[in-house]
């Protein structure tokens, strides 16, 4: 989420200034959140406005996913040579063209390819914001305390997202969800424009363009494959070609970030265990996330008949634990370090799923609700240890691109959990979705197993660099 070399501000701000920046900045989070939720739980009625299934749907999730995770990188970029807040402007006009673009879509293929701009627009956002702020507080355990602040805002978007997008869906139809973001992007822009300071690099590094049309390949490829798996046959040509195009791209990838001076993404830092767990670790949070949210949705309103706004009322568990255990994690990161956090959050993730592997056409609410508030916690208790896991130790020169490799790693996960989770259940009727999407709460809990091995790699106690 960093960029790749944080400069100091001309001038210390005042603390007062310091969150005033971080509220105005995290207002950019909140954005991409709520439209990620609003769009997760509306799909039913996309679905049904433009009469397409549930693997066209899944296009409409992952191609905004998917393109905000190949440009994390090269927004970073573009801020520390242009300036972060005109760059974090422009995210915001291309974020709000885009949302008007998909309100008026007439098509499915209008309407992935109006979410593909609104990506552009997210990947000058979040990371750029996130830079922002890290550059005007410059003491550790402060910084860290912002992060943890900065990731519940994502948990506080799920809150609002569902239940403000079953309401708008039940009042004005689904289009109303992308109208939505209209007066939200007003209020930044005005906010961005007299409170956040303009900030550069001391030195910007160079545009890897054969590495960012690389990664942007290979990344396409990969989710498409999984998304059409299912349809096309994976032992058929097209998948067997899909593959070779994959592995070409991807060692491509890696060929020429290797003999790059300033590459988009610096590999050697996979050489760090910590960096290298905890970037997988920030991958599989996010997989059991976004498959979460897209099970919760189809079987609630598919299997049990709920509404748009009692499916997004189903969350509220999710987003209560998100919210509140991201800023705790903040504080347990900056005084204990990032183990402890990461070990609740693998427990609770694990046991979220595995509640849910016996899923039926009749379980009960209650468990569905508790399963729903484990993997909230989780969510938050992750997300604040694997950025300080990340980029613990290095200098801030690395800091930056260790930071946005990670977030880059979340949105891929986001777009390989909706494929997944899709996959699992897109030929299955309302009768068959269940027992179709168990497998699925078992990735879930594979998932919070995993953080539990990311957390034996992570350092026992918090190490930063100012």
């Amino acid at each position: 989420m960093l960029t790749t070399s944080l400069a100091a501000p001309p001038t210390p701000l005042s603390a007062r200034r310091r969150w005033t920046v971080l509220a105005v900045c995290a207002l950019s989070m909140f954005l991409v959140g709520v439209d990620t939720t609003i769009v997760n739980v509306g799909l039913p009625e996309i679905g049904q406005g433009l009469d397409v299934g549930t693997r066209g749907l899944e296009w409409v999730v992952n191609a905004y996913t998917v393109v905000l995770a190949s440009l994390l990188i090269v927004s970073g970029a573009l801020a520390d040579r242009f300036g972060r807040r005109r760059i974090f402007q422009c995210g915001l006009l291309v974020f709000g063209l885009a949302s008007l673009a998909c309100a008026l879509a007439p098509s499915l293929g209008t309407l992935v390819a109006a979410r593909a701009v609104q990506g552009i627009g997210a990947s000058m956002l979040s990371p750029v914001a996130l830079a922002i702020v890290v550059n005007a507080m410059p003491d550790p355990r402060e910084r860290a305390r912002a992060i943890g602040v900065w990731a519940s805002i994502f948990g506080l978007s799920m809150a609002v997202g569902p239940v403000t997008g079953g309401a708008l869906i039940a009042a004005f139809g689904w289009r109303s969800v992308f109208w939505i973001n209209a007066p939200v992007i007003l209020a930044a822009l005005i906010l961005v424009a007299v409170f956040v300071p303009e900030s550069r690099a001391e030195r910007a590094r160079r545009l890897d363009l054969p590495g960012q049309v690389l990664l942007t390949v290979a990344l396409c490829l990969f989710v498409g494959v999984l998304i059409e798996g299912p349809r096309i046959g994976w032992a058929s040509p097209a998948a067997l070609a899909g593959y070779a195009l994959i592995t070409a791209a991807t060692a491509g990838f890696i060929l020429v970030e290797l003999r790059r001076s300033e590459p988009l993404m610096d590999l050697v830092l996979f050489r760090r265990p910590p960096f290298a767990t905890a970037v997988l670790g920030a991958m599989a949070v996010f997989v059991a996330l976004n498959a979460s949210l897209l099970l919760n949705t189809l079987y609630l309103q598919h299997t049990r008949g709920w509404t748009p706004l009692a499916t997004g009322a189903a969350t509220l568990p999710m987003a209560l634990g998100a919210t509140l255990c991201a800023p705790l994690a903040g504080t347990l990161v900056g005084r204990l370090g990032p183990r402890r956090p990461l070990l609740l959050a693998g427990a609770c993730t694990a046991a979220g799923g595995l509640c849910l592997t016996n899923l039926g056409q009749d379980t009960s609410v209650p468990l569905i609700l508790l399963a729903y508030l484990l993997i909230g916690v989780g969510f938050g208790f992750a997300n604040a240890p694997l950025t300080n896991t990340a980029v613990s130790g290095l200098p801030p020169s690395r800091a930056g691109v260790a930071g946005a490799i990670t977030s880059t790693a979340r949105q891929v996960g986001a777009a390989v959990g909706i494929a997944v989770a899709g996959g699992l259940v897109a030929g299955a009727g309302p009768a068959g979705l269940a027992a179709a999407s168990r497998p699925g709460w078992l990735l879930v809990a594979a998932c919070g197993l995993f953080l539990l091995v990311v957390a034996r790699t992570s350092q026992p106690a918090a190490v930063d660099t100012p």
